[in-house]
């Protein structure tokens, strides 16, 4: 998802629930200067002196993929180092930002001690299909099931569209059809209207569905209306007791909560559940609004893995980022340029040139080896237009996962697909570039094929007591858990640096609207 950031905000007329921590010097709240400072932190023990470059950076809004690569190069060489950016990070945020309520400010990891936590009543609504679970993946208008789907799976591991490891789980999945059914899984969705979500598929496969998301009756009117369809339990947070009489159409108007203004409610709220938890952090908001939310989600998470030690996590990657990645993708990528046709070669060239060398800058990664003895490479895909709030909203959660998985905790994180959401294409320049990214054999994939891999995924890693998700799985490096599953569409095997390809990506994907350029597409492939 691409989004544009803002130096600083608008300060509200009076401050309530989380928010950055203001300037010192300006009293205004800057994202900046508070992801700078995080940032610097997560760095200082492996490396001080890019610490403090982190810290004094100038120009933020432009420079700060290097310091995002900088904490994945040093987490790549060694193990240590990557649980010790996480935990410094995390520390960091978590003294950073700030919680109002009645006039009063908290630090966030004090939020549990305000005086006045308000209970959340419960809500339950019974989905009206006895159909058994059934998973298959939507594709290019067809429900791919049995042998087309495991040709398509095929298919794309071929392209280096999925990792392997991504493949192997789709097709244990689909050994196991007993799997998908989870009336014995309490699933907690922040953000559970999300459409990039599994909302859809765990309606369909008897799990008990806690949905977090905003008081908005339209929100919970497509909530009520996929989980009346399946076969379900919705569990939902109401401010005020609701009669189990109340009609569903005046029901959507009594559900949600403000994970920004009601952390503690939440929180509170869900501690006092006798059932263990599968927590998704799924929620999206735009801008700063992002941060913040990632920072509700990440508090909550930890206050209720903290009282129900048994509970697990999830979350979905963007493949927009920054990731340590295993050597055979190196080697792909590097093969992929070497193999490249005469005309990609020539047309790359000149454009490179005409560009002043912006445009297509070689992948030349080099690998980086670990003090456990294995070798890694970097793959950043990380789109400077997405600004640094979208990357440490991202970073946070990474961060969460590879800390909570490392303590014992199931943590199930996938890297999911450029998709074609909403939010993703009412941005017309992405949504030209997701157009024209099969030049360089990248996959923007839609919403629903999506969402039923990634559904089917975070099942798997529940299931499958060999996944990665499972803490007594051994792993090499920390970091190897955001390597298992991943579908990145392509984006880790792209022969160049992926934000110096898309943008003549989405020069080819304006073209494609107004000219016939099928010939220029299969010669620039061969």
């Amino acid at each position: 998802m691409i989004t544009l950031d803002c130096e600083t905000f608008c300060m509200p007329n009076s401050l309530d629930g989380l928010q950055f921590p203001l300037n010192e010097t300006t009293q205004k709240p800057s994202t900046s200067h508070t992801g700078k400072a995080i940032i610097s932190e997560a760095l200082s023990i492996v490396d001080h002196k890019v610490s403090q470059q982190s810290l004094n950076e100038k120009n933020w809004r432009k420079r700060y993929p290097a310091y995002f690569k900088a904490l994945v190069e040093h987490g790549i060489r060694s193990p240590n180092h990557a649980i010790t950016i996480a935990k410094q990070g995390l520390h960091k945020a978590h003294h950073s930002f700030v919680f109002y309520r009645d006039g009063v400010k908290y630090l966030l990891k004090d939020v549990m001690n305000i005086a006045n936590i308000t209970p959340l009543h419960t809500v339950k609504l019974h989905g009206e299909s006895n159909e058994a679970p059934t998973w298959y993946v939507p594709y290019h208008g067809k429900n791919l099931q049995g042998q087309a789907l495991l040709d398509q799976i095929e298919a794309w591991e071929t392209r280096g569209i999925i990792e392997p490891s991504h493949a192997q789980a789709l097709r244990l999945v689909n050994q196991h059809p007993e799997w998908f059914d989870l009336s014995d899984r309490t699933t907690v969705l922040f953000g559970a209207a999300s459409e990039a979500g599994p909302l859809t598929w765990l309606a369909k496969w008897k799990a008990n569905i806690v949905a977090v998301d905003l008081p908005n009756p339209k929100v919970w009117e497509k909530i009520l209306n996929t989980i009346q369809k399946g076969n379900a339990t919705l569990i939902a947070p109401s401010l005020e007791i609701v009669s189990e009489s109340i009609h569903t159409s005046e029901l959507k108007n009594k559900l949600g909560v403000n994970l920004l203004t009601q952390l503690p409610e939440v929180a509170q709220w869900l501690t006092q559940f006798s059932q263990s938890l599968d927590l998704a952090a799924i929620a999206y908001l735009d801008g700063e609004k992002h941060v913040r939310v990632s920072m509700a989600m990440d508090t909550i998470m930890s206050i209720v893995s903290e009282k129900k030690p048994d509970s697990s996590l999830m979350f979905m990657c963007t493949p927009t980022d920054v990731y340590a990645i295993p050597k055979e993708v190196v080697e792909a990528s590097h093969e992929k340029f070497i193999h490249r046709s005469n005309v990609q070669k020539w047309l790359t060239q000149g454009v490179k040139t005409l560009s002043l060398q912006h445009f297509f800058q070689t992948n030349g990664q080099q690998l980086i080896r670990s003090n456990n003895g294995k070798d890694y490479g970097i793959a950043d895909c990380l789109v400077i237009e997405q600004g640094p709030n979208y990357a440490l909203a991202k970073r946070i959660q990474q961060w969460r996962a590879t800390l909570a998985h490392h303590q014992g905790q199931r943590v199930s994180i996938n890297i999911a697909p450029s998709t074609t959401t909403h939010s993703v294409t009412k941005n017309p320049l992405l949504k030209a570039a997701f157009n024209g990214a099969e030049l360089f054999d990248v996959e923007a994939f839609r919403p629903e094929t999506t969402n039923a891999i990634m559904a089917a995924l975070w099942i798997h890693d529940l299931r499958n007591d060999a996944s990665a998700a499972n803490p007594e799985t051994p792993l090499d490096h920390p970091l190897e858990l955001m390597m298992e599953g991943a579908n990145h569409g392509g984006l880790w095997r792209v022969a160049y640096v992926a934000r110096t390809a898309l943008p003549f990506a989405a020069l080819y994907g304006f073209a494609t609207d107004k000219l016939p350029l099928e010939k220029l597409s299969s010669l620039f492939k061969k």
